[in-house]
């Protein structure tokens, strides 16, 4: 909710309801001679150089705005401003601290995103590549680098430029501004969510259940599923798209000063239940995007690692005993090379997701309830800051490939280093393939080969 305006020949200050100073709401510049309106003062009246404490967060303050909206039914009247939501940056704390991250930093990280993110999609796209467990990781690299790229603009233009100040107008730009930071990112991380627990579940089937993974672990089982994950993570935030609407509105102001806005409310159908509408909404996200994938990784992880235990000490005994040929020892090498590298890459996602799954289930509670356990202010802050942690994770991955992966190491250099290393690479990597075939059966899309 907005706070009181402080009016008079001050600037005009936007108020939180725990009156505390946020940024200016107009531009600093605009002062007035007379007060619009006032009601539920601490004090009888309102003077030049009142404090913010002299001001309730339940003050009313009135303006005059005149619509440029078509279809806004009121094109002249009396508005309170106390009552509706203007789209304004400086509302939502901790706003400092998103100066700092993604005005700051998010252009750095976008950088060595876009970078990293960049080669991983080009080293596995490659033919050699295309393996079950190779198309999944593209897909994650991809839903990523797009969750990054899509509010990045506005990241730089509002915090990195400093024009979060201003008040956004008109209302076709704020309605961009809804999809290109909030929904659209929101898609993209929940399909590399379940990415992940493919991924998971598919190298858990790989080294516990090998017998039925030339079956259900296919390259096209395996489109599929990218096709079904990218089909619900739309249709579960579709109606995100629809929930808001924006009004243009200019705000004229006694001294001539004309103020331009986004008037930002539900629409119609969302209005009508509002509360039914979000707790639903959320309750989804909380349960089948964040805690429920969150879970069964961590399950699928200890699993996982069980099985690497028990592999390595197979892989011991092969060599105390010494009768198994070389290229043998090397097969379950390579394949436990592969699921721990699998692990570490869960692990770090898992590090961020965890996290940020207890603080949007601590602020949907909070939200649902109306009761507070945590600090609002340090909640947000700890949901601006988990953001910006699973950012910061999305380039790791490719440190992770090259630091784990021999055949991602082999394929970059093909692609990137010189004729003479690329050359002996690919001899490298050919020798490689008859390996990677052997551990895994006859190099066919229905069969895996080691990253």
């Amino acid at each position: 909710m907005l706070g009181a305006i402080i009016t008079g020949d001050v600037t005009y200050t936007l108020l939180d309801n725990n009156n505390s100073f946020q940024q200016p709401y107009f531009p600093p510049s605009t002062t007035v001679s007379t007060i619009l309106g006032q009601s539920h003062l601490k004090s009888n009246t309102l003077t030049v150089g009142s404090t913010v404490s002299n001001i309730s967060s339940s003050s009313s303050v009135w303006i005059r705005f005149v619509s440029s909206d078509e279809n806004f039914t009121l094109s002249h009247g009396e508005y309170d401003i106390m009552s509706e939501n203007f789209l304004n940056f400086t509302k939502n704390p901790p706003i400092h601290l998103q100066y700092i991250l993604n005005g700051i930093f998010m252009p750095f990280l976008l950088l060595m995103t876009s970078i990293a993110n960049g080669l991983v999609v080009i080293v596995l796209s490659q033919r050699e590549m295309q393996t079950p467990t190779n198309i999944v990781l593209l897909a994650m690299s991809i839903s990523d680098l797009l969750t990054l790229m899509c509010p990045a603009p506005w990241y730089f233009y509002l915090y990195t430029l400093e024009h979060y100040t201003e008040l956004l107008y008109p209302s076709l730009l704020c309605y961009i501004h809804l999809c290109l930071v909030d929904i659209l990112p929101t898609i993209f991380h929940t399909a590399s969510i379940w990415l992940t627990l493919i991924l998971a579940g598919q190298r858990y089937i790989y080294v516990c259940h090998p017998t039925v993974a030339p079956k259900w672990c296919t390259i096209p089982i395996v489109n599929r599923a990218i096709v079904l994950v990218s089909v619900g993570s739309i249709a579960t935030h579709l109606t995100r798209f629809v929930d808001q609407s924006y009004s243009s509105i200019e705000s004229h102001l006694p001294d001539g000063t004309i103020v331009y806005a986004c008037l930002q409310n539900h629409t119609q159908w969302v209005s009508n239940n509002s509360d039914l509408y979000f707790m639903i909404y959320y309750l989804v996200r909380i349960i089948f995007i964040n805690t429920l994938p969150c879970a069964i990784l961590v399950i699928l992880n200890v699993l996982l690692f069980r099985a690497l235990k028990q592999a390595q000490s197979t892989r011991a005994k092969l060599f105390n005993e010494n009768r198994h040929k070389s290229e043998c020892k090397r097969t379950i090498c390579d394949t436990n090379c592969t699921t721990l590298m699998l692990i570490v890459v869960v692990s770090v996602f898992l590090a961020t997701e965890i996290p940020n799954a207890i603080i949007g289930t601590l602020h949907v509670i909070q939200n649902s309830i109306n009761y507070s356990f945590v600090n609002y202010y340090l909640l947000t802050s700890a949901i601006v800051i988990t953001n910006f942690l699973i950012s910061a994770s999305y380039p790791l991955n490719f440190a992770i490939y090259c630091g784990m992966s021999r055949q991602f190491r082999e394929t970059f250099k093909g692609l990137f280093m010189s004729t003479s290393v690329a050359t002996m690479a690919s001899s490298t990597h050919r020798e490689g393939s008859t390996r990677y075939s052997l551990a895994n059966g006859p190099r066919t899309s229905t069969h895996e080969t080691v990253l």
